[in-house]
């Protein structure tokens, strides 16, 4: 199943995403018994009004995830590790997002005074459907995802050299944009590689596949709860592909990944009249 978050007249809600001829509509609201179960409120207070069948364009999105945490893989494509000058990893390498950083899809990137270079990257994220703790070398990681959905890594790159680890720099409110679905109807563990493509103004800047990942997806969840309890609706962006690039005020970034359809944002600076 495909879903979609979304702000309602009243609370936030979710709907089942189908593509129709080409574009993504949301076609009906989830019953409460397939709502995600981290969204307390939503759980506790589903919406029941009318609903409409429409196009995601028609509606104001939210990202479609509300994770306890957000564990991001840093380097795990070759190339993007050989453009920025970096030895490969011996072993993954792993930062937190806090959620706070979260942006829906069409929201707006505020670019901080404080960094001079600010960085797109994007990424295709795993989303945990059941919790996860030492995932052992014979259990199926499928069974513990949910599905899968889109992330702009938003990287201060600047301060990311200068702090010496990547908290801050990767950390900065609007920095995760995050949507526009969630879905599981793609499967990259099963050896079905997908392409990442994210464009700048309409121009191609990255593309690349999951088939070029260092550390797989099974490898990673194996890893990351071997010390880390994932909990249902935590976010885990996998890494990104060569060609990132700063973004400038008004510049437009799209990513996309068939199935999942298109994050696009706009970046403006941070002083912009915005309620994120």
């Amino acid at each position: 199943m495909r879903y979609c978050r979304f702000q309602s007249a009243t609370t936030p809600a979710y709907a089942r995403v189908e593509d129709h001829d080409g574009t993504l509509w949301a076609t009906r609201l989830l019953t409460p018994a397939e709502l995600p179960v981290e969204d307390i409120a939503a759980t506790a207070h589903p919406y029941t009004g009318p609903f409409t069948p429409q196009p995601l364009s028609s509606l104001q999105l939210l990202a479609p995830v509300t994770p306890s945490k957000i564990l991001c893989v840093g380097r795990n494509y070759k190339d993007h590790a050989a453009e920025l000058g970096n030895d490969l990893p011996k072993e993954p390498l792993l930062f937190l997002k806090p959620p706070s950083s979260l942006l829906g899809p069409g929201g707006t990137i505020l670019l901080p005074s404080l960094s001079n270079r600010v960085d797109y990257e994007g990424e295709l994220a795993i989303v945990i459907g059941r919790r996860c703790r030492h995932l052992g070398p014979n259990e199926d990681p499928r069974d513990y995802i949910r599905g899968y959905t889109l992330v702009n890594d938003v990287t201060a790159r600047d301060i990311q050299k200068s702090d010496g680890q990547w908290t801050r720099g990767k950390g900065f409110d609007t920095f995760c944009p995050t949507g526009p679905i969630v879905s599981n109807e793609i499967d990259p563990v099963a050896g079905d590689p997908v392409t990442l493509t994210t464009r700048l103004n309409g121009e191609i800047k990255q593309q690349g596949s999951t088939a070029q990942l260092i550390f797989p997806i099974s490898h990673l969840l194996r890893y990351i709860s071997a010390a880390i309890t994932l909990e249902p609706g935590d976010l885990i962006p996998t890494g990104t592909p060569a060609g990132v690039g700063p973004l400038q005020p008004g510049d437009s970034i799209q990513i996309e990944i068939a199935g999942l359809g298109v994050l696009e944002n706009t970046a403006k600076p941070e002083n912009y009249a915005l309620n994120p």
